[in-house]
């Protein structure tokens, strides 16, 4: 278990430790709660703070499904071991919701109305009345349909509530000695596909491991975005330097091609978060 001494953070700037008190006044304020925790950044950070304050009241609830790479269930899993906190891993079916395969611009709303619903039922039976996700103040500037249904449900972001950016957090989080301070941002599988795109369990595999390969390459900051025979890679200004420097393309070709695309390339303005989303702004 991570044992971790509220004066840790003591260290920070000024408008970060305001910040960092705010959150912890308003999860006091809750007295108890329930984290969809997807094992990342903001909702690791989350859970620590929520685990520091609650203790056993409460509890994380991770989603497997389809559209979550597997091994960051497993990740989530061992996240919430070490803060010494209750985990539950929720299956769901993405694919067989409603009108998630067709993959109109309300396919967030959809997914997050299911899995939030599911996740406050589970609350319920181990007696917890409100529900946390771990939103920031930045996920607001993107298109986000799932907020609406989470607002819906009376979802709560603690950290949109105290003003948390998502530096913000990285930072409290490195002060923290939180292992995710600098993990890549995360995002559903689905969101690598065009709207008005079939998401198909075959294609969101082909993503995944497109995406463990670059991985693998020593990739941090990046995005394989599917476009049917099409694969699109956005790079982090590292990433991209490492590529040409290490002379990687026609490895990366090799293998994509193996994996079913007929073309690779590489978006030239790189990684982007929520770059699907542009065409509707």
């Amino acid at each position: 278990m991570i044992c971790i001494k509220a004066d840790e953070a003591a260290e920070l700037p000024v408008m970060l430790r305001e910040k960092y008190d705010r959150l912890k006044q308003i999860i006091i304020k809750a007295g108890d709660a329930v984290i969809g925790f997807s094992g990342g950044v903001d909702s690791t950070f989350l859970l620590k703070v929520c685990a520091e304050i609650f203790g056993k009241r409460v509890l994380a609830i991770t989603i497997k499904s389809e559209v979550v790479p597997a091994n960051e269930v497993d990740a989530a899993h061992d996240m919430a071991n070490r803060f010494g906190v209750r985990h539950v891993v929720l299956k769901e079916n993405v694919l067989e919701l409603p009108g998630f395969v067709q993959n109109h611009p309300d396919r967030c709303y959809i997914c997050k109305k299911i899995i939030f619903s599911q996740i406050k039922k589970k609350a319920e039976l181990y007696g917890i009345q409100h529900c946390f996700d771990g939103s920031n103040v930045d996920d607001a500037a993107d298109f986000r349909p799932g907020r609406i249904a989470l607002s819906e449900l009376g979802v709560r972001s603690p950290l949109i509530e105290a003003g948390f950016l998502k530096s913000d957090i990285r930072a409290v989080s490195e002060a923290l000695k939180l292992p995710t301070w600098n993990k890549s941002a995360l995002a559903c599988l689905a969101s690598r596909f065009p709207y008005y795109t079939e998401i198909t369990k075959d294609a969101l595999t082909q993503v995944e491991n497109a995406e463990a390969f670059l991985k693998e390459l020593g990739m941090h900051v990046f995005r394989v975005r599917h476009h049917d025979i099409l694969a699109r890679i956005e790079l982090g200004k590292k990433e991209k330097k490492i590529l040409l420097e290490s002379d990687l393309c026609t490895k990366i070709v090799k293998h994509f091609k193996k994996l079913g695309y007929k073309y690779v390339s590489l978006d030239l303005e790189g990684y982007r978060t929520g770059s699907m989303n542009e065409a509707l702004l």
